[in-house]
Formats: C-alpha cells, structure tokens, sequence
C-alpha cells in the first residue's frame, strides 16, 4: 500500500472504494518486491503494478471480487510448465498476493485514521509503517505504526499479539525492512505482513566536479537524497548540481564527523585532493555506513592507503574502501563514470559481482542471501 501512497489518498479523498492487491510472499524469480502493491477502484482504474504485467489481468478479476463481496483473498500466482499461458509469472517465480478493500470513513472496509495518517507521511517522505494481517483471525485488518495496542486490540487480537505486532512495525520502520511473520495469537496461528517506508537513503559526494555532477544526477533517479560537499565556495553551487538535494560548502572531513550518517548513507570521495581525501577517508572509514568509494589513480591509491595506514586505519577498516571506485565497464566520460559507481554500489549492496546475466545460471531476481549463498 504504501508504495502507491499518493494514489491511493487521491482516491480515497474522491470517495472512491479500492481493492488493494499486495504482494505477501516473493519465490524464485519475480519482477517486483514484497510489499509492492496494485489498486482497482470502483470504476475500474487500476493503480500501480505488481508484476509488470504478468498476472495483472488475474489479479483484477480479484480485486473486482473484493470489491462485490468485501470478503478478502490470499491468491497464489505461479509459472507452470504444462500451463505456460495460464495467468502466472513467465519469468518462473511465484508470488502470493493478498487483496482487501479500503475505503473512506464510514464505508465497508474503512480505514483508520491512523493507516490515512502512515500513506500522507509516505507521501511526504516520512518514515511509515502499516502491518496487514494476511491470514487468521482479524484477516483483512490494517494497523498503524502510530497506533496503540488497545486500539489494536479492538480489531478482534489480544492485547499480547497486538503488542506484539507493533513491537515488530516499530522495528521494522527504524530497519526500513518490509516482511512476513507468524504469531501465535492465543493459540492461533495469525500471519502478518509489514510494509515499511523508510526516508530515502543519503548519497554524499565529496568533490564539486564534473563527476559529481553526474554522479548527483544518476543517483538522484536512484532515489538517494543526494549531497555534494566541496570546500570551495566558487564550485560548491546549487546552480552547477541541479539535481542534489543539498549542496554544503565546508571542509569535507568536518562536514563529515557533524552530519548524520547511517548503515544505508553512501559516500563517494571525487575530490582528487589529498589534503581532503585523506582526513575525509579516515572518518568516513570509521562510520558503519553502507559504501566508501573514492576515485583514484594506482599510484594515487597506493598513496592513500599508505597514509591511513599511518593514521592508524585497521586492515579490516581500510578493506572496505572501494578505490578505485566503480566497476570496469569501460566508461570514460562524466555520465558513463556515474553508471560504473552506482553499478558498484548496488553490487556491495546485494553481494552480487557484476558478471553478465547471460554467463549465469540460475533465477534472474534473486535476494542478497541467495546471492552471496553462490559466492566462493
């Protein structure tokens, strides 16, 4: 749901009744992640995707199922070889979808004001979080992350499983992890799906170059909220990053040690300044953040490593610099560079290795788990 936040409250605030399909459970190959959400109102508009096309049709019909009953359906969608032109995912995964209705206030299936309150902060790019429960008792039930337990509790769940539930939403908003989970609730089975919305992850580029710039506009499209940080007050200007989110004039390594990082944040070093690079690295080194990468020469790094290694940096600290940053595609210009470092830094991200998808065997979607299961 949250995914299609911002459709979904243009429609409930035209006094429309959706049926919402959202994705429980991912197997295998599969074009679009748990938690991805699709809408179909009562005219028969359709609202996002969750499959790119696969099992749309099908799931429309049970949406429009939903919509006439009110009663809620956990479907299955899958590729079978002896029914290759069923409604199923021809890129052979499978994926469990639940469909529910929504409405204003008052309607059948009507939603909380504190659900209207998570889809207006995903909307505005605030953290959010919603728990649907899937299958047992109370099924079709939408919770809050804002809510209370003894709101929750009125749903038809005890007060232990609701507690118990928004302690896991709670936790889930903070990791930005959507997911399933099984819960006992007074000896019932009860499945619960949590979608999260988190902020959007920080890009901070040392170095108002050319790169940069490109780097800005590349991982802007990523959805990264992206800084670029010079010392420079000539280079460092909002009209020469257009796409950055922020541009800060200060000295690198200080901006660095004052500004909020965490395990998502993405640093690429672009300055080719030792006096910046050096104290910048040996700060950004300590952070426990997702991706250090800086740009560099051989010699130039050889040079690097030499004076953190003065500075006291671990090896195990120094190991997790990616320099020279980005992956050989054999790119050259400004725009080309940006593509070889966010290839990279997906690559970190998921534990894959870049090799061609032809050279390899296996599901073409796989989770960082399964990726890093076949590494040596």
């Amino acid at each position: 749901m949250l995914d299609i936040a911002a459709d979904l409250l243009e429609a409930l605030g035209a006094g429309r009744r959706l049926a919402v399909a959202t994705v429980t459970t991912v197997d295998g190959s599969a074009p679009r992640a748990l938690g991805t959400s699709m809408a179909v109102d009562d005219q028969g508009r359709v609202l996002g995707s969750i499959s790119g096309g696969c099992v749309e049709g099908a799931v429309y019909q049970a949406a429009e199922g939903v919509l006439e009953t009110g009663a809620p359906v956990l479907a299955e969608f899958g590729f079978t070889d002896g029914d290759a032109f069923a409604a199923g995912l021809s890129c052979g995964g499978r994926i469990e979808v639940f469909v529910h209705e929504i409405a204003t206030a008052g309607a059948r299936g009507s939603l909380d004001v504190r659900v209207v309150y998570e889809l207006e902060a995903t909307r505005d790019g605030r953290p959010a979080g919603i728990a649907i429960v899937v299958s047992g008792r109370a099924v079709g039930t939408v919770i809050a992350a804002t809510a209370s337990a003894p709101e929750v509790e009125r749903d038809g769940l005890d007060l232990a499983t609701a507690q118990r539930i928004l302690h896991e939403l709670t936790a889930r908003v903070t990791s930005g992890v959507s997911g399933t989970l099984d819960i006992d609730c007074d000896g019932e089975p009860l499945r619960v799906l949590f979608v999260v919305a988190s902020t959007a992850p920080r890009m901070i580029i040392f170095g108002a170059v050319d790169f940069s710039a490109a780097l800005a506009d590349a991982s802007s499209l990523l959805g990264y909220h992206v800084t670029v940080c010079d010392a420079r007050p000539l280079f460092a200007t909002p009209q020469r990053f257009p796409s950055a989110d922020e541009v800060v004039v200060a000295w690198p390594s200080e901006y660095l040690r004052q500004t909020h990082t965490d395990s998502r944040t993405v640093i690429c070093v672009l300055t080719h300044d030792e006096k910046f690079d050096v104290p910048l690295l040996e700060e950004a080194l300590r952070l426990p953040v997702a991706f250090v990468g800086a740009m560099a020469s051989r010699s130039t790094h050889e040079r690097r490593i030499k004076a953190l290694e003065g500075a006291g940096l671990s090896a195990a600290q120094l190991d997790r610099l990616h320099s020279p940053i980005g992956l050989d595609i054999g790119g050259s210009t400004p725009q080309e560079t940006a593509v070889s470092i966010l290839a990279e830094v997906i690559a970190s991200r998921t534990g894959a290795n870049g090799e061609p998808l032809r050279s390899r065997t296996g599901p073409i979607h796989r989770t960082a788990e399964a990726v890093r299961a076949t590494r040596p």
